[in-house]
């Protein structure tokens, strides 16, 4: 009865409050996190293509970067170490990313502007993590960090995600913003979790299946929404997990992330509460026990 209680609830939620679709600040952070997870997805093709293929590229390879062409495909390069300015090679990949890239060149090997500024912020937000002067960044057992700069009009930002070294468990949280100005210089850090959590894959019950998961955003004031980290790294495991829902509670507002729709679905914190007090109502009312 749990479980179809919560099945209950979110499925009445996304049919009833699709309202907040519609609102610019839930669209931007739905695009925002579908494009992170297209450039990180991307990141995770060319890096397994580069090993089986380009192995002699691999000791002089310093990182990788991934960004949109004009033709709105990701573009996945890996730099020289000594020479940033240097591209081994290049990988585009089509809309979703698919697996295999449409193109694979190794003649052109100067960096555009773009591909210099990305490298450039990637490698600011390395050496920051590195150096840690302030204690800013947390570091857990059995994780690393994976930098994803982004560079749109006049924004320049780096997401910063940790992502797990063992198998078989999601990460939430753990995940910062760095954002950049016109010259590449740090102007502002943000913590956008102050801990966090990890999820398996599966359930451990066979015939209880995880069929939501959830986190809370209840002790920040500045976090009213799922971020656009939470929702790249929830379609980045989306085809290995088996739970399709994710909700993120906060003081204002409650999100739900469908993993296999793609789609986020937000509702006030106050029409949740009164949801969720005419539901139980509703249920000792029919409930004879009860009486």
């Amino acid at each position: 009865m749990k479980k179809n209680f919560v099945i209950f609830m979110l499925v009445f939620t996304m049919t009833t409050f699709s309202f907040g679709q519609k609102t610019n600040k839930v669209l931007k952070v739905s695009e925002e996190g579908k494009l992170l997870y297209r450039l990180e997805k991307a990141s995770w093709y060319a890096t397994d293509i580069l090993l089986e293929k380009f192995a002699d590229k691999r000791n002089r390879a310093g990182g990788y970067v991934s960004y949109l062409n004009e033709k709105n495909q990701v573009v996945t390069i890996f730099f020289e170490k000594d020479n940033p300015t240097h591209i081994l090679v290049r990988f585009e990949f089509d809309y979703l990313p698919q697996k295999s890239p449409t193109k694979i060149d190794t003649l052109n090997q100067m960096a555009t502007q773009q591909e210099i500024d990305l490298i450039a912020i990637r490698q600011e937000a390395i050496q920051k993590i590195s150096e840690n002067k302030d204690d800013f960044f947390s570091f857990y057992d059995n994780t690393s960090f994976n930098p994803i700069p982004l560079i749109q009009k006049e924004e320049r930002k780096v997401f910063i995600l940790t992502g797990p070294k063992v198998s078989n468990v999601v990460i939430i949280g753990n995940d910062y913003l760095l954002t950049y100005d016109k010259n590449n210089k740090l102007v502002k850090k943000e913590k956008l979790h102050n801990s966090l959590i990890q999820y398996p894959y599966k359930s451990d019950d066979p015939e209880n299946k995880m069929e939501t998961t959830m986190h809370s955003h209840v002790l920040s004031d500045l976090i009213t929404l799922i971020t656009s980290t939470d929702i790249c790294t929830l379609l980045l495991y989306k085809d290995s997990v088996e739970w399709t829902q994710h909700c993120v509670m906060s003081k204002k507002y409650v999100s739900f992330f469908d993993l296999k729709k793609e789609n986020l679905i937000v509702m006030t914190r106050k029409e949740w509460d009164k949801m969720i007090s005419r539901t139980l109502d509703a249920g000792q009312d029919n409930d004879p026990g009860q009486r």
